[in-house]
Formats: C-alpha cells, sequence, structure tokens
C-alpha cells in the first residue's frame, strides 16, 4: 500500500494540469502617424512644456525635403482635411499641441507651410 501511494504521489506532477504563463506576445509599437493632424494645432515653442506636445516637428525651409507640407487655413471650420491646420493661439482650444525644435534630429518629423491648399499633403 505504502509503494502504492509513493508511485501515486511520484506520477501526480506529470499527470496534473497547471496553467501555465502565456507566451509573450511580439507588440509592435506603431509609430505615432503624424498623417492625420489636421484641424487646430498649437505649436508649442518653450521647452518647459516639451512633455505636453504629442509630437516634435521640426520647420524647414524647404518644401523638397519636408515630411508634411501643410496649409495654414484661416477658419477652424476648413481646416479639415489631411495637412490643413488651423494655428490656434490658445492651447485649450488645440485639437493637436505639437512641440517646435530648432534641432532636425530631435524632430519626428519635419513642415513646410505652404500658401496653396491644394499643395497640402503628408508624405510617408
Amino acid at each position: 500500500m505504502q509503494i502504492l501511494i509513493t508511485l501515486w504521489f511520484a506520477l501526480l506532477p506529470l499527470f496534473s494540469v497547471t496553467e501555465e504563463a502565456p507566451a509573450p506576445v511580439n507588440r509592435v509599437i506603431a509609430a505615432r502617424d503624424y498623417c492625420k493632424i489636421y484641424g487646430a494645432v498649437y505649436l508649442e515653442r518653450d521647452p518647459k512644456y516639451k512633455n505636453t506636445a504629442a509630437h516634435t516637428v521640426y520647420l524647414n525651409e524647404e518644401e523638397a525635403f519636408a515630411n508634411m507640407v501643410v496649409y495654414r487655413e484661416n477658419n477652424k471650420l476648413f481646416a479639415d482635411a489631411t495637412a490643413v491646420w488651423y494655428l490656434t493661439p490658445n492651447k485649450a482650444f488645440a485639437d493637436h499641441i505639437v512641440y517646435v525644435t530648432d534641432n532636425r534630429n530631435f524632430a519626428d518629423f519635419t513642415v513646410h507651410f505652404t500658401n496653396v491648399r491644394s499643395f497640402a499633403a503628408c508624405r510617408e
């Protein structure tokens, strides 16, 4: 009888149902899609509030090297397409807060402002 109990305890781990930890999931952190920025945008220039901004941009003088060509809309209601921004003077009224940097290497993307609405585009 003692041999039977010892055998049972020895084989118990083989037949027991244990919950295994789930395998780690390879999650790819998607890059922030800056092409979805449109509407009221506040350009933050104070380095103290850099962490409150969703994106960091560099204002490029050359259209050829910019990731996004942006049209400045005068009316917030008409800033409803990709790369069409209404630059709001108040952070509280902004849909997106963007930090402007002087160093291109620290920027998530580069922006060039155009005067023609049909030229507004996002280049991925």
